[in-house]
């Protein structure tokens, strides 16, 4: 087909794209319909707006989205912290940080709010300012561990003020407007039965439960007046029995647009008073559907009148643009698809939907806020960019194994425009991630690897499969740099009777079957044993998962851990902690397992048909040692180069640079991997 034909009928798509047709919210006119709703970024220095907060924020501005929305949580009293990693907006310093912020998002076309909340019950009193923590009555959130102190005349009356002033802070900054929250914070602790049993004027009756909420913002439109947008990120149904349902929701939604003081609804569905609620009724996790919510958000939309916004686990685009086209939200929000992917909305105006690097739902930037786990670059802006720079000399660079370390390294290297070869030894890309993604929770990972196998075919990279590479098989290539990333193998090798027993890895991929009984052994607390003791029970077999660790799933997100934990619950999976595995062997037809429990000492063994072990991996480094006497740099990666405080050796003539990088170097996690395949690649 013509080129001109295609671009011409690319255009035409792009320009008729509902997700990128202007909205106004009163006089609020946004580019497009994609925005970034507020989070904690935990990128403040002190509860200000500094330099990494602003750069965080700018690149997803940069890259064309509507509007960003800042300060997730942010504090409107002094007794409103969880203890650091929110903006303070309690005092007027924050005002010339705020108005650097928006000028800066403002001069890329885009629009910022901030989110202005009280925690109430979810703040500490243990950190900051060590206040007593509020709340509309004294009932402990399972989460925060806080006892608070029910509210009196005194309290309210100063939190109302509170709350105007923030607000009033934001727009003396330039932001174009404010959103209080509902949810697990104050005002929705007011609303929820759930968690607010007062007698008097703020408790009871729906009109009672909203009276707080109400006088908030009226006393918050008071303050800023009537053309400042002024919204409300608002439960649609707490979804569970003792709280309020989409009736009641429903019923204090009207309220609030009947009462005229607020300009939208930013719709959000369930609670966050437990990691599990967090994790499977509030932000949706790996367990989790894409996009779980929206039947739910269409029937609020068919029952409300003022614009909504969503956003909750909207991941990719297809889906958003259903949002936008179904007229089931007039803002659809892709917060942590733009954490992996800042110029995402720019990128589907350049027709270049296909090159989005995709959100996989891995939720990592929930729990290392906020560090995608394929996007070494979010959240580091102050040092990293999301644009790889071109070389100031073109290399020849060879780059051994094909799993995440290795794909990221070639996929940097062309960027950055060297001519690159990639050996794997497997048939396929992607290493221990092929792996992980043979467990059903995890399935969408392999996103990571699709979009990187995408991205070399683009750059051009000379991909070898089927290829063991060896030194002389590197050395052919006369590279000017040589990465090796060659992963690693289970350590499975530490312990008596270790032949006895299979890897995780043997039972993800069904190389070795299940047995009736098995034993896991999680040396690690990361996912893989995990996710393995999940197989093998929806198999029906009986599994019992035991672990050194004080606890199951140390190593996991809290979003994680608690819905892993969820399902050994629900599949009967039993659990042993503080005992070190210490040998297995035979006794009859099964294998008895020995352990040493960590705090005393004793003696105890577990019999099963079958032991399965996680304990990390060995590195695959023979080739990097095998080459290492060959290179200029003897294979020492320069840690002082590595943080950007020294500059990168020059290849040699006739020579090359040697470094290793991911589990080739030691067993560690998948955004370790990407991460140091970036940084390093990067700059070389």
């Amino acid at each position: 087909m013509n080129e001109a034909i295609v671009t011409a009928d690319r255009r035409s798509a792009v320009a008729g794209d509902p997700l990128l047709q202007p909205f106004a919210i009163k006089s609020l006119r946004l580019r497009n319909r994609i925005v970034s709703t507020s989070h904690a970024s935990m990128l403040d220095e002190g509860g200000l707006p500094l330099e990494r907060y602003q750069r965080y924020h700018e690149e997803k501005a940069r890259g064309g989205l509507a509007m960003t929305m800042i300060g997730g949580s942010a504090m409107t009293s002094p007794d409103s912290s969880w203890g650091g990693g929110q903006l303070d907006l309690s005092s007027d310093r924050i005002i010339p940080h705020l108005a650097a912020l928006s000028e800066c998002i403002h001069g890329h076309g885009a629009a910022v709010m901030c989110q202005v909340s009280h925690l109430g019950r979810r703040a500490t009193s243990y950190g900051w300012n060590w206040l007593p923590v509020l709340a509309p009555s004294r009932v402990r959130e399972t989460r925060n561990r806080n006892f608070p102190k029910e509210m009196d005349d005194a309290d309210i009356a100063r939190i109302i003020r509170d709350y105007a002033d923030a607000a009033l802070r934001c727009l003396q900054g330039g932001l174009d407007g404010v959103e209080t929250v509902t949810g697990g914070h104050l005002i929705g602790q007011f609303l929820s039965p759930r968690t607010n049993k007062r007698t008097d004027g703020f408790g009871g009756s729906a009109e009672n439960r909203a009276r707080f909420g109400l006088m908030v913002h009226e006393a918050i439109r008071k303050r800023v007046g009537d053309e400042a947008i002024v919204g409300i990120r608002f439960v649609i149904d707490e979804g569970v029995a003792d709280g309020s349902d989409f009736d009641d929701c429903l019923e204090l939604a009207r309220i609030f647009e009947r009462e005229g003081h607020i300009d939208y609804f930013n719709c959000i569905y369930g609670r966050m008073d437990t990691d599990l609620a967090l994790a499977e009724d509030n932000m949706p996790g790996l367990f989790q559907r894409n996009a779980p919510y929206l039947a739910s958000v269409a029937q609020f939309r068919r029952e409300t009148k003022l614009p909504l916004i969503h956003a909750g686990g909207i991941r990719d685009v297809a889906t958003a643009r259903h949002t936008i086209r179904e007229g089931v939200v007039d803002l659809v929000g892709m917060t942590r698809a733009h954490i992996a992917d800042p110029h995402l909305v720019e990128k589907i105006r350049r027709g270049e939907e296909e090159r989005i690097r995709p959100c996989v739902g891995a939720s990592y930037c929930l729990y290392k806020k906020v560090n995608c786990i394929h996007n070494a670059a979010s959240g580091r802006e102050t040092v990293l960019g999301h644009e790889v720079a071109p070389a100031s000399r073109r290399l020849k660079a060879v780059v051994v194994g094909g799993g995440p370390a290795g794909l990221e390294a070639a996929r940097v290297c062309a960027e950055r425009g060297h001519s690159v070869v990639l050996f794997e030894a497997a048939a396929k890309l992607g290493g221990q991630l092929l792996v992980a993604t043979a467990a059903e929770e995890r399935r969408d990972l392999i996103g990571i690897v699709d979009w990187r196998i995408a991205e070399l075919e683009r750059l051009g990279v000379d991909v070898r499969t089927n290829c063991y590479a060896e030194a002389d098989t590197v050395r052919a290539e006369m590279p000017d740099l040589v990465i090796v990333a060659t992963g690693g193998i289970p350590d499975t090798d530490w312990f008596e009777g270790s032949d006895l027993c299979d890897s995780v890895w043997d039972v993800l991929t069904g190389t070795v079957p299940g047995k009736a009984d098995v034993l896991v052994y999680d040396g690690t607390g990361r996912q893989a044993a995990a996710s393995c003791a999940l197989q093998l029970a929806r198999q029906g077999k009986a599994v019992c998962i035991a672990t050194p660790d004080d606890a199951l799933a140390v190593e996991m997100s809290y979003i994680d851990k608690s819905s892993f934990r969820k399902r050994f619950a629900e599949l009967g999976i039993r659990s042993l902690v503080d005992v070190r595995l210490e040998k297995v062997e035979r006794r009859g037809n099964a294998l008895q397992a020995t352990f040493r429990n960590e705090l005393t000492g004793a003696e105890s063994r577990v019999e099963a048909s079958q032991v399965v072990v996680e304990y990390g991996t060995l590195p695959a480094a023979e080739i990097y040692h095998d080459l290492r006497h060959l290179s200029a740099n003897d294979g020492v990666t320069d840690i002082a180069f590595m943080l950007g405080s020294a500059e990168a050796a020059a290849p040699e003539p006739g020579g090359f640079l040697l470094h290793r990088i991911g589990d080739a170097v030691s067993s560690r996690d998948l955004y370790s991997a990407i991460y140091e395949a970036y940084r390093l690649c990067s700059k070389l």
